[in-house]
């Protein structure tokens, strides 16, 4: 795959990047090895290979939830707030 002046400026204006004609250059040339050394995994075999999407098992872990008594009341705690109003705390419009 060529990458020319063009895709560089093209991703350079993507990204909000303004580039010197030296990072445009030396851009290229870094890109081009990248995709080279990219390109090696095609020359892989990888018949019969199942795709891996993950490379350990994960699992949801799940527990009852408990319901633990508190030490502080209603009232204690809509003493904290700054302002209060039937039992809730009141708070500015959000929208």
């Amino acid at each position: 795959m060529e990458i020319t002046r063009e895709d560089i400026l093209h991703l350079a204006d993507l990204s909000n990047f303004s580039l010197t004609e030296d990072e445009i250059n030396s851009l290229g040339a870094d890109l081009k090895n990248i995709i080279k050394y990219i390109s090696q995994l095609d020359e892989l075999n990888v018949d019969g290979v199942e795709p891996t999407y993950q490379v350990f098992e994960m699992e949801n872990i799940w527990r009852e939830d408990e319901i633990l008594p508190q030490d502080a009341n209603r009232e204690e705690l809509l003493a904290l707030a700054p302002a209060a109003e039937d039992n809730q705390v009141k708070v500015p419009k959000v929208l």
